[in-house]
């Protein structure tokens, strides 16, 4: 359970089997404890909001250009992504600096910065992901072994787990245990060796081009969906710059514009190679905060995320 401060705008959790006592000194409610447990501690408020909306009204020279984007950059982000991953753990800030420089001449140097920027998160979140696989894996192995060692049909106690109820479960259990210690042997050389398995566009969007009738897809509505997936069209928020961002700005008045990669600048209808977008935003939540931080360009949603002033890890 937890409660509100009104002096601190942070939330205090009680854990399981306290409660408030409303008549403290303080006046904020203090904790009482029913079986021994340890005080209430302090949670932070969240360090970060998101709002979105529709782009309506495109053109058909809006689509088209926010797909030639998309695509292009998508293109660039997929074959960074592959060398960061091919990089492994010899990673090192000089070997970011080439893949920057690389990609800053097929588009720019923010779109660059942006691309390399994603390509490192997703490996890292890869990373952190195949940990917390390898910790559940020995989890799941060290509960199967307790479990055997106690003989069939035991009862369980308070201390100790119960046995197998049959030998066909036990039987069962050793065979789960011997795959278990097979997948963690493999996912404990991927990790020392900073192998990381990523698919771009999903990996449940990717099995489903082999089940296309049980996924209610054709081919070219599954084809549709896997490109429109693997996009790229979202850039970070930059410190000092106008409206917060120089690569997709958003005004005030919800102008939404871009700054087109180098091949693609012949598109554009504003100066300094940038493209405007007909349609308009209209972000209702939270509208007096939201000029200055990350933007992202779905199909065809758009969102601006950025951490609010005063909140925790600013």
């Amino acid at each position: 359970m937890c409660f509100r401060s009104p002096s601190s705008n942070l939330f205090t959790c009680l854990p399981l089997g306290q409660r408030l006592c409303p008549h403290d000194a303080g006046g904020h409610g203090a904790w009482l404890s029913s079986c021994g447990r340890s005080p209430p501690f302090i949670a932070a408020t969240p360090s970060g909001a998101a709002v979105r909306d529709r782009l309506k009204g495109l053109t058909a020279q809006d689509e088209t250009v926010l797909r030639l984007v998309g695509a292009h950059l998508g293109a660039l982000a997929s074959s960074d992504l592959a060398v960061r991953c091919r990089d492994g753990l010899a990673h090192s800030a000089q070997r970011w600096a080439e893949r920057k420089r690389e990609l800053t001449a097929l588009s720019s140097a923010r779109w660059a910065g942006a691309i390399t920027k994603a390509s490192h998160d997703q490996w890292a979140l890869a990373r952190r992901c195949q940990l917390a696989h390898i910790q559940s894996l020995e989890a799941g192995i060290a509960t199967i072994t307790r479990r055997l060692a106690v003989p069939v049909g035991q009862k369980g106690t308070k201390d100790a787990p119960a046995g197998y109820r049959s030998r066909k479960e036990w039987f069962a259990k050793s065979r789960r245990l011997s795959v278990l210690k097979d997948r963690l042997a493999a996912v404990r050389a991927d990790w020392q060796a900073g192998r990381v398995h990523i698919v771009r566009g999903g990996k449940r969007l990717a099995g489903n081009r082999h089940h296309l009738e049980a996924s209610r897809l054709d081919e070219a509505g599954w084809r549709a969906r896997w490109e429109a997936a693997r996009w790229f069209l979202q850039a970070d928020g930059e410190s000092g710059k106008r409206y917060g961002n120089e690569t997709i700005r958003i005004t005030p008045d919800g102008e939404v514009s871009l700054k087109l990669p180098a091949p693609l600048a012949g598109y554009a209808n504003a100066p300094h190679g940038r493209y405007v977008l007909s349609a308009r935003v209209r972000f209702a939540h939270r509208r007096g905060e939201w000029p200055a931080g990350c933007r992202r360009i779905g199909r065809w949603p758009t969102a601006s995320t950025w951490t609010p002033t005063g909140a925790a890890g600013t």
